[in-house]
């Protein structure tokens, strides 16, 4: 067995030391995160070297990854690389799994990285599972969920509140469409990794769920796997601590996908998502969905308007007015959450370019008027106001085009398909 060692610059990551077997690059790379966990550590080791030699038949690596233990963990790991073929330990001096992750996953020569709990709380039969729609190239992700209607989990009616909670707020929050963020089981292409590791910002427990948001919006095809999860009763985890730093994170990724501050749209652009359907652009059948919400909301307005304002201004002028107040809010709601396109860069033009379809909007309603009351001068308004709705159906349809031709430059940061 050859030992090496690798040291690295303080950084952002802090000294990371590296060693243990060299040998030809695995297939798969498992990453144990651990802080003082001398007295579990062996046993978890053996038991996963053990599954790994008898059920994947690939090569595989166990990394230890010790972030800035106090206590014998680095010691025991040291010797476990010693003994053990396939095992290798990374240490870096400063706390956070996140950190751990990201410094092991974005150096590994594997082809998919993994990572799991060092209390192996999740049964390792759901390993293979996990790994083999990443190793055919059918899935980028792949997560262990607790959450699934067909895992099996034993749990503290504490814990799964506080987990179902805060899967409830990523759903609300970050739209998330995940089931399970937190489950300490999850697996990674080494490709996918490389380009969205570097956008990740937490080092802690909140990781998981950040590379997660990210991988969905981009697009990412996020595998799930129903879980056999026993709780650790020896957990140490600050449940407390860790439900507001996760909060803080929630609110710091729903801030920056609000205002397009992460590049949602370049990182969707580097994966090559193509449509399924040849002249159907991506995302064109959530756009639909999108636009058509908003489009009855601004008919409802409009109508609202119109008879408000009607006795006041008149049948033409009541429905320029109208149709001009809700054109300006129909182009900004589009934008934002048809098209997904965020922040102020951009909002001028957009509007004025909004306003030309609502030109064209305006020279067919006018014009459907000026026929009507050539043809029945004594028309009430709720006969106007049906000709109207009736032209504005024909002007949606126009509208939708436009604002496609519109946005057509824009970058949408963080809108689902």
């Amino acid at each position: 067995m050859t030992t090496n060692s690798l040291s690295r610059a303080p950084g952002a990551m802090g000294r990371l030391e590296t060693s243990g077997t060299s040998e030809t690059a695995p297939v798969l790379d498992v990453v144990v995160p651990v802080y003082n966990e001398e007295a579990g550590l062996e046993r978890c080791v053996r038991r996963l070297r053990r599954h790994l030699d008898e059920n994947v038949p690939y090569t595989a690596r166990i990394t230890i990854a010790d972030n800035a233990s106090v206590d014998a963990t680095l010691a025991v790991a040291h010797r476990l690389a010693a003994e053990i073929d396939g095992v290798r330990v990374v240490h870096l001096d400063e706390k956070g799994r996140g950190r751990a992750l990201r410094a092991v996953w974005s150096t590994s020569d594997a082809e998919v990285v993994a990572y799991m709990d060092v209390d192996l709380s999740t049964d390792l039969n759901a390993l293979m599972p996990l790994i083999a729609p990443l190793l055919s190239g059918h899935s980028d992700l792949a997560i262990g969920s607790r959450l699934a209607r067909s895992s099996r989990v034993v749990r503290g009616p504490k814990r799964e509140f506080i987990s179902r909670s805060y899967n409830l707020i990523l759903r609300s929050a970050l739209h998330a469409r995940f089931s399970d963020a937190q489950c300490g089981f999850k697996a990674m292409r080494a490709d996918v990794a490389q380009r969205l590791l570097p956008l990740v910002e937490d080092t802690g427990w909140f990781f998981d769920t950040e590379l997660l948001v990210l991988a969905e919006r981009a697009g990412l095809r996020i595998h799930e796997v129903p879980v056999d999860w026993v709780d650790d009763p020896d957990s140490r985890v600050d449940i407390v601590a860790t439900a507001v730093a996760d909060l803080k994170g929630v609110w710091r990724v729903g801030r920056a996908l609000s205002t397009g501050s992460l590049p949602i749209g370049s990182l969707r652009d580097s994966f090559g998502r193509e449509p399924l359907v040849p002249g159907v652009p991506r995302g064109m059948v959530g756009q639909l969905a999108r636009f058509a919400v908003i489009g009855v909301a601004s008919t409802v307005a409009y109508a609202l308007l119109y008879l408000v304002l009607h006795p006041v201004l008149g049948a033409q002028w009541a429905n320029a007015v109208s149709l001009l107040v809700t054109a300006v809010l129909n182009t900004a709601a589009n934008r934002a959450f048809t098209f997904g396109v965020r922040g102020s860069e951009g909002a001028a033009r957009h509007q004025m370019q909004g306003l030309l379809v609502f030109a064209f909007g305006l020279l067919l309603t006018s014009g459907s008027l000026f026929v009507l009351h050539s043809a029945a001068p004594d028309a009430s308004k709720h006969v106007e106001l049906a000709v109207l709705v009736l032209a504005n159906l024909v002007a949606t349809i126009s509208r939708f085009i436009a604002l496609r031709w519109v946005f057509r430059n824009a970058r949408p940061e963080g809108v689902h398909a």
